[in-house]
């Protein structure tokens, strides 16, 4: 058996997958939001490292026969970190601290221009490599024994002692150099961190270390490993995940298609010292939005009524909720914005509001996908979807109907973690690349049935409201 830590933004879980990849084994504990300020959102270091420990011990105790670990992790949140331990909350993907800081990088044509071309991203808050200049500028100061690494770099740290990170996760840095795959030292030294502070950067799928004996040997990405546990690994596959976002990538193979829309050029997966790339399109909101009508606004009790609800009402009586609570993702790239509700009339309720929530999701999604379809030339007429928010079949056809494509839908909710353990089992030859493509995992299919162009009219509205 195979162990995959998936390590996410709101949660961590150990995940055991056998020969056949059947899920033998699972847990999860949660972990504590912290919101400082208004837009900045952190994560206690050690807490997610205790938890991480805990889930793997148990996890090892209940199925002794485990041959690997492999990793996949929440993107761009950072860790500093030294002897003494962490220096400062993570800061998590989400915070929004160094917009200023970015508008003001943003007057420099020249550079961002730099960013682009070299590392494939838009200067923007949802990076790395800003929070790493933060943490320098107020938390650090002289500390030259302080460590930079995202959430992968830091719980492999504390399981094996190992400094590193694969290509998929520094690739979200905004530090990283696609046409070099290494450390860009002009980046390096305009956001104040030093190569020896960075992670060394291994393959997806190689050994890195081990813990109680057990090889650690996959990672990547969250967004990456759902890809290859998708099993997209030819030219034009694309899948997207809902998760607390929602995050689209299409398999572009050795060729870096550097978007002019608002799409991100990533590493797809690094496998025997050969680099595949990816287009990504990022929603910063989506399964969160569930959260924040559970939690904050009290509309919903679980998870397991949304769909009964949604289905309640014929439509959301013109209510659109435009989620932007910590800015808008591709293809607008706004973290200037914040959420608002539009449409409100009288006869508006609390059923119009959690459906047009739910809604939401999909035309993000279909926002980023009309983009990636623009900008490839590849066939994209079916997804391949996961992600805890896929249960929702009001979703998936919704989502079909206003993409106008096939919906396919894992009948493997874990796919994230799927794809750490597969990376880990061909690092140690328990799968081939075939014995991996040829596995039956099974899915859900849905095709576009209802024309939904007067619906999506009104989002488009809603949103370009929103933006002037």
């Amino acid at each position: 058996m195979i162990i995959a830590i998936d390590l996410g933004t709101t949660s961590n879980r150990v995940i055991v997958f056998d020969k056949q990849a059947n899920i033998v084994y699972k847990k999860q504990l949660e972990h504590k939001q912290i919101y400082p300020q208004a837009g900045w959102v952190e994560h206690d270091a050690n807490q997610i490292w205790m938890d991480t420990k805990e889930l793997l011990d148990g996890a090892v105790k209940q199925c002794p026969d485990v041959k690997a670990i492999g990793i996949t992790n929440q993107r761009e949140t950072i860790v500093a970190w030294d002897v003494t331990g962490p220096l400062h909350n993570a800061i998590v993907w989400q915070d929004s601290r160094t917009r200023a800081y970015c508008d003001e990088l943003k007057k420099d044509k020249e550079f961002i221009t730099y960013v682009h071309q070299n590392t494939g991203l838009p200067v923007d808050s949802y990076f790395s490599g800003t929070k790493i200049k933060w943490l320098n500028d107020n938390v650090i100061k002289d500390n030259q024994n302080v460590q930079f690494g995202t959430i992968d770099t830091w719980i492999i740290h504390k399981l094996c002692g190992e400094f590193v990170t694969d290509h998929t996760n520094a690739s979200r840095t905004m530090l990283y150099n696609l046409n070099t795959n290494s450390w860009d030292e002009t980046l390096l030294k305009k956001f104040g961190v030093t190569k020896t502070q960075l992670p060394r950067i291994v393959n997806s799928s190689e050994k890195i270390g081990e813990y109680r004996g057990i090889p650690i040997c996959g990672i990547a990405g969250d967004q990456q490993a759902s890809l290859f546990g998708q099993r997209c690994f030819t030219t034009g596959d694309i899948k997207n995940t809902y998760g607390t976002g929602c995050f689209c990538l299409v398999n572009t193979g050795e060729k870096r298609i550097i978007s002019e829309k608002g799409l991100l050029t990533t590493v797809a997966i690094s496998l025997d010292s050969k680099i595949t790339y990816a287009l990504e399109g990022s929603v910063f909101m989506g399964g969160a939005i569930l959260l924040w009508l559970r939690d904050e606004l009290g509309l919903i009790k679980s998870f397991s009524e949304v769909e009964s609800i949604c289905e309640s009402e014929t439509d959301t009586n013109s209510v659109y909720l435009i989620p932007a609570f910590v800015g808008l993702g591709t293809p607008y790239w706004r973290d200037d914005v914040r959420g608002a509700l539009f449409g409100l009339t009288r006869g508006a309720n609390k059923n119009h509001i959690v459906r047009a929530g739910v809604e939401a999701i999909a035309y993000q999604v279909k926002d980023l996908f009309d983009v990636m379809k623009s900008e490839t030339p590849f066939e994209l007429n079916h997804v391949r979807t996961d992600g805890g928010v896929t249960h929702n079949n009001f979703l998936m056809q919704f989502q079909s109907d206003i993409t106008r494509s096939e919906i396919r839908v894992a009948n493997i909710e874990e796919t994230t973690a799927l794809g750490a353990a597969f990376l880990a089992g061909l690092a140690i030859g328990f799968w081939s690349e075939a014995e991996i493509t040829n596995l039956d995992l099974g899915q859900r299919v849905f095709t576009p049935k209802s024309d939904k162009s007067e619906a999506i009219s009104g989002w488009e509205n809603a949103v370009s409201q929103l933006l002037k």
